[in-house]
């Protein structure tokens, strides 16, 4: 006696197998979910407004998230840069204030130290443009999360894109340096 046949299903009835594994984080033409191109989305808004603190948090909340993480972490570097430029342009200007004040003549009492008229505005044009610069990438890059890209800020963003998406490098529309 044999053993009954069980009926043959054809090969469109299976269910699909998906693509990868159910835990595995999807590299580069897949896409992110919703919910992580809006975190990665504020993570560039948030800087524009908060400086480093609302990326910070972010990153910590979503460590889940590569996508997220990736966008985070280039708004980190990106405070992180900007601050340091800044208080160094302005230990810069208050050594050159002090000095000149302490080299100045006798003679001239009650006038302020040449670096104050010469230093100063560059200070302020600086910190100025940096903000409308941090304005400009916030809104571009937020753009850019919000529609599912793992888009670069210039400098950075290829050099993170090694660490959270290294198969994003090959795609044509990975960021350049």
């Amino acid at each position: 006696m044999s053993l009954p046949v069980p009926p043959q299903m054809p090969p469109s009835a299976l269910p699909p197998a998906p693509p990868y594994a159910a835990n595995a984080q999807p590299f580069y033409p897949g896409t992110p979910t919703k919910d992580e191109c809006t975190m990665a989305m504020l993570a560039h808004l948030l800087q524009v407004f908060s400086s480093f603190v609302g990326p910070l948090i972010i990153f910590v909340v979503k460590q889940d998230s590569r996508f997220v993480k990736y966008h985070a972490v280039q708004c980190l570097i990106w405070q992180a840069a900007y601050m340091l430029i800044g208080f160094g342009a302005m230990a810069v200007f208050f050594f050159g204030v002090i000095g000149s004040a302490m080299h100045a003549p006798h003679g001239q009492p009650g006038q302020p130290p040449p670096p104050v008229f010469f230093l100063f505005p560059l200070i302020w044009l600086f910190w100025m443009g940096g903000w409308v610069v941090n304005l400009v990438l916030g809104i571009i890059y937020a753009i850019k999360a919000n529609q599912g890209e793992w888009a670069g800020y210039p400098i950075i963003g290829r050099l993170l894109l090694r660490e959270y998406n290294p198969a994003a490098l090959s795609h044509p529309t990975a960021p350049q340096i």
